[in-house]
């Protein structure tokens, strides 16, 4: 098929581009590279199937030709990013997703939006599940991010409802691997650059927070299963392991064997204090589950890491 990546320059989009393109699908990735990079797309350079156009899709995301599939990943995800950009990170939910979505009605194509564990915000419910509503702060700092994802997955339904577009919503839950930058906010990335560099391990609050974390490709597939499916979703896609900050550290820091030692700071506003997925959608409808254990992952994400220094 042919595909139009939004957000293809990323950390997920680049690895999504690696699988269709393997399986012998063109791509056409859009990129404004605020947050994406170019350096995760040099093994792609050249590609006879590959293309690159920069371009900010909640300005403009037109694409000659047919397309079978539009996936929309354009967006900041790590904090760091989307409190730095946070009128583009809800432009690109709100706009960015109104014109993919006219491009995916105009072609006939399939319409996949990644969405995200952070419209459930603050839970209440554990696991989370897709007919849990979320509890989520509309005014906080982190609701630029939350709230253009909950809006935006509104606009896929109404488009759905309005004009039959075909569309599916996956709702990913924290998914690491190699091609993570270094220190960006996430989790797993903050960790292991600050191990590698032998500084202290910054855990927020006291650690007792959870986070489920998904290795990139059991991600990639969970993702791809959902396009090809005829679900609309919303979908769950993430590890139901649910581990607390320190244990993550802890885990972080045998994988990278540091002697770095675990330092505690002020709670983060509007941190989420747990964070874990039901899956049974995806398993019974997709038989889909994560694969790759977190010691598997981790060292596979270490390596990248370490090669980066």
């Amino acid at each position: 098929m042919r595909a139009v990546l939004a957000g293809g320059a990323g950390f997920l989009g680049s690895h999504i581009a690696d699988w269709l393109l393997a399986r012998g699908d063109e791509v056409v990735a859009l990129d404004d590279l605020s947050t994406g990079s170019h350096d995760n797309l040099t093994q792609l350079e050249g590609h006879p199937r590959f293309s690159l156009v920069v371009t900010d899709v909640s300005v403009c995301a037109e694409v000659d030709g047919a397309v079978d599939a539009v996936i929309h990943l354009a967006s900041p995800a790590s904090p760091p990013a989307y409190l730095a950009r946070p009128l583009a990170t809800l432009a690109a939910g709100s706009e960015g997703t109104r014109l993919l979505l006219e491009l995916a009605r105009a072609k006939s194509a399939r319409f996949l939006l990644a969405s995200t564990s952070e419209v459930y915000g603050d839970p209440t419910v554990h696991p989370q599940s897709e007919a849990y509503r979320g509890n989520v702060d509309p005014t906080g700092p982190r609701s630029v991010y939350d709230e253009a994802k909950r809006f935006a997955e509104a606009l896929t339904m109404a488009h759905h409802r309005a004009c039959e577009t075909n569309v599916v919503i996956a709702r990913i839950f924290n998914t690491y691997g190699p091609r993570l930058q270094p220190g960006d906010g996430r989790v797993v990335s903050n960790f292991i650059t600050q191990a590698l560099a032998g500084r202290p391990l910054s855990v927020f609050g006291d650690g007792s927070q959870t986070r489920s974390l998904c290795y990139v490709d059991d991600q990639v597939t969970g993702l791809m299963a959902l396009l090809e499916s005829s679900l609309t979703g919303p979908v769950n896609l993430g590890n139901p392991e649910e581990r607390t900050v320190l244990q993550i550290a802890t885990a972080v820091l045998e994988a990278t064997e540091s002697k770095s030692e675990i330092a505690l700071f002020p709670p983060r506003p509007d941190d989420p204090m747990r964070r874990c997925p039901d899956i049974t959608v995806a398993r019974t409808r997709l038989g889909w589950e994560p694969e790759i254990e977190l010691k598997v992952g981790l060292a596979l994400t270490v390596e990248y890491f370490a090669a980066l220094v």
